[in-house]
């Protein structure tokens, strides 16, 4: 996730100060990776410097001063182009996993279990978010059944590879 387009993407409701982006970008989209507050304040200075937002105002208080950001017309141009921009699909080519089965397969261990604790992983996973998509909202909902997808497409995998098992080990033990 671009955490600069996602900030300005906030900003387009508004000018906001840097705690209110934090707590907005917390509450919408990092209910399992929050921000950091110096991460939100590194990104607005860099989004800052290359012109993407300005400074709206500057409030002092018992504390240290609390600049108000909003986002500028060159800003809303990025976002509006991140947006048009499809992702790159991941097609995980070389994953962990299949280095781990191949060096079991290569070092006379059971590859086997290597598979079966993955899977029993990926079971666990899944109920986790199932549960956790049952009690969400819309938004919730729609970020587990990502996840749920991608976990089940991992465990079409973990059983296509346990039945080929065999000739993969004839393969790489050549």
């Amino acid at each position: 996730m671009s955490i600069g387009h996602t900030l300005l993407g906030l900003l387009e409701s508004g000018p906001r100060h840097g705690y209110d982006l934090k707590r907005a970008f917390d509450e919408t989209f990092g209910h399992d990776r929050p921000l950091h507050y110096g991460q939100v304040y590194s990104t607005m200075s860099r989004l800052l410097k290359n012109g993407l937002v300005v400074v709206d105002g500057i409030e002092a208080g018992g504390g240290p001063e609390r600049k108000r950001y909003a986002i500028t017309d060159e800003g809303i141009t990025d976002v509006q182009r991140w947006l048009a921009t499809p992702e790159k699909p991941e097609p995980y080519l070389q994953s962990t996993l299949y280095t781990k089965v191949v060096l079991a397969l290569l070092t006379h261990r059971d590859a086997a279990d290597v598979l079966d604790t993955q899977r029993s992983e990926h079971l666990r996973s899944m109920r986790i978010l199932t549960d956790r998509k049952r009690k969400g909202d819309l938004a919730d909902q729609l970020i587990c059944d990502h996840a749920l997808f991608h976990l089940e497409a991992d465990l079409r995998w973990l059983e296509l590879t346990a039945a080929r098992l065999d000739k993969l080990r004839e393969a790489v033990t050549r």
